[in-house]
């Protein structure tokens, strides 16, 4: 969100005026609130009308590509594009595929040397919100969200 600085978004908030009870005023529009069933028309929306934007070199390094720019440059676009460290989002994707390794039954053992940690992950309770055992419990009526690649 270029027209929001990353500082007031990232651990902090930025102040959105609501127009009624179901919509809200972003960057010169009124939007409806998304819900679970619009949630990717609403996203959509976001990138069409430039409230969004994508950056490619942040993309390329995602994918593992290795750019022709400089490590702090790669930072520096990292942190404009997402507000958030490189470093920070490697933790968040690993955290993620841990949760995932450990609702198939993978024992938390595996998981932990599979994924390169040195003990038990706590990041998954920072960035997924559960722990390796409520994870293992696998309780369908708190399904979780982790479809979507950081």
């Amino acid at each position: 969100m270029p027209h929001l600085p990353a500082s007031r978004l990232v651990d902090g908030f930025a102040e959105i005026p609501g127009v009624s009870r179901g919509s809200f005023w972003l960057k010169g529009s009124t939007w409806s609130l998304p819900d679970y069933d619009n949630a990717e028309v609403f996203v959509r929306r976001l990138a069409r009308e430039g409230v969004l934007v994508h950056d490619p070199l942040v993309a390329e390094v995602l994918r593992g590509a290795v750019p022709d720019v400089s490590d702090r440059t790669v930072q520096r676009r990292f942190v404009a594009a997402t507000g958030l460290t490189r470093g920070a989002i490697r933790q968040i994707d690993r955290a993620r595929q841990a949760a995932i390794l450990l609702q198939e039954g993978a024992p938390a053992q595996d998981v932990t040397h599979r994924l390169g940690y040195f003990d038990q992950p706590r990041s998954l309770t920072r960035y997924i919100g559960r722990t390796a055992a409520q994870l293992t419990a696998n309780d369908p009526s708190e399904p979780l969200s982790l479809l979507y690649k950081t």
